[in-house]
This record gives structure tokens, sequence and C-alpha cells, in this order.
């Protein structure tokens, strides 16, 4: 809620009070008079903050059959430097802009191919407090990369599509990306962090990573390079009984490690690569102990059959609860 509309219903409650004083004097000294039709009713009390929506897992597959589209059409990768990449680009672009986002496309180079990221503003909020959530969007050229990381780079969009519907006014600044090159080494949030002063550094409040988030033997895996946004994936999980453990696979391996080594508070969720699935971890979470959480991570078969839809409905859940709370 802005600051501009407390200060309204703060006003308007104390009128109401004022109001029904005078009301409440008139009775006792006529308690036969009725009280007159046109008079105002008392005023509502202020609205608690906004709770954040449950994110619609379909609206979210139907982003991944999509990037598959993409993909399919493109010798089947979304790679850096390939056309499907910056095909998938262009689709999440069009979406961002048509729900009211401020976009901008950085580029730069890396193995003598021009790639891109997507920056993503949400008007409104603190711009010297920006919560930014981020994925890579880029595939390996094995595969069309729908879980790796079609599903962070999804799930991210979806959520701010429900910022854009909710109408959302937060405190502080709302950013959104979308990272080239990352299976090359992260190269595009490299780039992006590499190109920001030490002062707009120091204004993003926190940096949420999502790199796949609906694998099909799951597993629920919180960063904990920050305690306070670790916290906040952590209350969002123990609400639905779902239990978590910290993650250590993708550990410095993502999107998250150019920004933690500027020193900007980094938080995040991953649902497991090709780390084998303990008998302990399927008997807490399910799925099948001995396998991989992912067997087709970097492979030709990480397609829209390879996602587990409850994994990708309840990270993208935890997205937005991160978001609305943090930003608040």
């Amino acid at each position: 809620m802005s600051s501009t509309r407390r200060s309204l219903i703060r006003r308007a409650a104390t009128a109401a009070t004022a109001a029904g004083a005078v009301v409440a004097a008139l009775a006792a000294a006529a308690p036969a008079a009725p009280l007159s039709p046109t008079a105002p009713a008392p005023a509502p009390a202020a609205a608690t903050a906004l709770a954040a929506p449950d994110i619609p897992v379909a609206g979210v597959k139907a982003h991944l059959s999509q990037l598959q589209s993409i993909a399919t059409a493109n010798s089947s990768n979304r790679a850096h430097g390939r056309p499907g990449y910056k095909a998938s680009l262009d689709y999440i672009k069009a979406k961002l802009d048509a729900a009211g986002f401020t976009t901008t496309v950085q580029q730069f180079t890396s193995g003598g191919a021009t790639g891109y990221n997507l920056i993503a503003d949400w008007p409104g909020g603190d711009t010297n407090n920006v919560v930014f959530a981020g994925a890579h969007l880029d595939s390996v050229s094995a595969g069309p990369g729908i879980n790796d990381n079609g599903s962070g780079s999804a799930g991210v969009l979806e959520t701010a599509l429900a910022v854009s519907r909710a109408g959302l006014q937060p405190t502080k600044h709302l950013r959104f990306g979308w990272w080239g090159a990352e299976e090359l080494g992260m190269v595009g949030s490299r780039y992006y962090v590499n190109s920001l002063s030490t002062a707009n550094r120091a204004k993003i409040d926190s940096y949420l990573n999502f790199d796949m988030i609906g694998s099909p033997n799951p597993g629920y895996f919180v960063y904990d390079d920050d305690a306070r946004i670790e916290s906040v994936f952590k209350e969002f999980f123990a609400a639905k009984g779902v239990p978590t453990e910290i993650e250590t696979e993708g550990d410095g391996r993502s999107d998250h490690a150019p920004f933690k080594n500027v020193g900007v508070p980094v938080g995040g969720l991953f649902s497991g690569a090709d780390y084998t699935k303990t008998a302990a971890q399927a008997q807490k979470w399910g799925g099948t102990s001995g396998q991989a959480f992912d067997r087709c991570y970097h492979r030709s078969c990480d397609t829209t059959s390879n996602i587990n839809d409850t994994a990708l409905d309840r990270n993208t859940d935890a997205i937005a609860y991160a978001i609305w709370t943090l930003s608040s």
C-alpha cells in the first residue's frame, strides 16, 4: 500500500471518530430522534498488507510450452548465440512490455557470439532499495533446457506478471532479470554486475536466484547465503509442511555468485540436478532414491516431460511469497 493511501485512510478514520462522538452526544440528548438516513457510515479499518497470491502453475507451464516450441523450431535448443535463445528472450520481453514493465535488453559478447540479458523494472518503489529476482534463460546446446532453466525463467516471469495483475505498490523497487550464457560460466549475470557502479550495487537490497525449480525427482533446497532471505523461504515451506535442506549442489555455480561476490545479499531455491536422491530424502519428499534429482540434466530429454508439477507449483508460489514479503 502506498504512503499516500495510508495517509488518506488515517484522515478518514480520524474524521469518522469525530463524527461518531457528535452522533453519540446527540443521541444521549434526544434518544427518540432517529439518525439521519444520510449520516455517513463508519470508515472501514485500514487494509492490511496484501498477501502474496497463489501463482497458477498452469500459467508457468504455458510459458514452458512456449519455450519448448521455440527450442523445437531452432535445432532443439535455446543456447547462447543460437536463434532459440533470442527468440526465448523476445517472448518474455513481449509479455513484460504488455504488462507495464520497463524492459531493457543488455548486450554482451562471449565466445565470439552476441549474448543478451533482459532486465524488467516495475514502476514505483524506492529505487535505493531494490528487490531483484532472476533466472538464466539459456539452455545447453544438447537440449531445450526446460527444467534447466526454463523452469526458473517461467516461474520468475509468471511472478512478475502476478505483480502486474495485482497492481502491486511495494515500498521497495522491484526488478527482474533473465540472464544469458549462464551455462558458459555465469557470463551474462557477471557482465551485468560488472557494469554497475559501486553505488548502484549498494542499492540492491536482495538478489533472489531460481535455477531449476521443477526437477522430476525433486528436492526442496534453500540457499543459505543470507540468513534474512533464507528465513523467508523457510517460513513459506514450513507453513506448507514441506521440509527443506540447505542447497549445496549448485553453490556458487549459478547467477547469484556474481552478486554475492560484490557483497549483495543473495538467496534462492533449487530442486536438484545430477546428484543422487538418498533414501532419507525420498522418505522426506517422495520420489525415487538412488536416482538423480534430474536424470535429464544437460541432456536432450530435458523437455516439458521433464517437469514435476508439484515442485514447480510450490517453488513458484515461494518466489511470489519472497517478492511480496521482502519488498513490503
